[in-house]
């Protein structure tokens, strides 16, 4: 049987996918889902997916969020402002914006309010959240990562010399595909055409994830923290990282830069 693998990111209201056959690399596609779990019980029925979204949602948030996202902004140093600190989970399921950052202020310690831009993804935070708890037998397939966490993995635990945003944004966009096809995915579907309505980056985002779903299900991903935690609910509260590349398969970076 075929062992397909996914990666799913956020995207103007969907989510942004690419899917791999793990034992037939030349069967891949990329789509654009409405949900999650539209990718999740299509026809490939992926056994592991990476998602770029939190997990497991803190009652009450402190020292600067879960120990996931400490780890994660340690581990990125001069990036590590693209990892936000995840509010409690009553400020995630509030209805405004500043009742979000009311209820997060009096959940925290120290006591912390999310950005708009933080805000704006609760929706995708939400419905992630909805999901493993009616079906809490998906934890097993579907796994949380941080693109930027996994690039600079890939890019031998160094900064990308390119962001993908601003100015130097082609440039940036150039190494992430190199990085990933140095780790294995294949140029077909690295360098090839997107579904209408994803942007560039949101794509490679979601084959950063891909990368990281393979690494988990061959069992050789790394978690931040070393220890995961679980949230109430019993969801796993942590950011899985993919395995690094062997020195000559590593995408050359250099002169870093800070990663927004």
């Amino acid at each position: 049987m075929a062992r397909w693998i996914a990666g799913l990111d956020g995207c103007r209201g969907a989510w942004a996918g690419v899917l791999l056959d793990l034992d037939d690399p030349g069967r891949h596609r990329a789509a654009l889902f409405s949900t999650v779990a539209e990718c999740l019980d299509g026809p490939e029925a992926p056994v592991s997916v990476g998602i770029d979204v939190p997990i497991g949602l803190p009652d009450r948030a402190t020292g600067g969020g879960r120990a996931a996202d400490r780890a994660a902004r340690a581990y990125l140093g001069a990036g590590r402002s693209s990892v936000f600190p995840v509010p409690p989970r009553a400020a995630i399921f509030a209805d405004d914006y500043e009742t979000a950052k009311a209820l997060s202020r009096a959940g925290s310690a120290p006591p912390f309010a999310p950005s708009i831009q933080c805000f704006n993804i609760f929706r995708y935070i939400r419905a992630v959240d909805a999901l493993l708890r009616e079906r809490p037998a998906l934890t097993a397939r579907l796994h949380e990562v941080h693109p930027e966490i996994a690039f600079r993995r890939l890019n031998g635990d160094r900064a990308l010399a390119a962001g993908k945003k601003g100015p130097q944004r082609q440039a940036g966009l150039d190494l992430r595909r190199a990085l990933l096809v140095a780790a294995g995915l294949p140029e077909a579907l690295v360098h090839g055409a997107r579904p209408r309505g994803v942007g560039a980056d949101d794509h490679l985002d979601a084959m950063a994830g891909l990368v990281v779903a393979r690494d988990i299900l061959l069992g050789r991903a790394s978690p931040l923290p070393d220890l995961p935690e679980r949230d109430a609910h019993g969801l796993p509260a942590v950011i899985w990282m993919p395995a690094p590349l062997q020195g000559g398969d590593r995408a050359e970076s250099r002169e870093p830069r800070k990663v927004c």
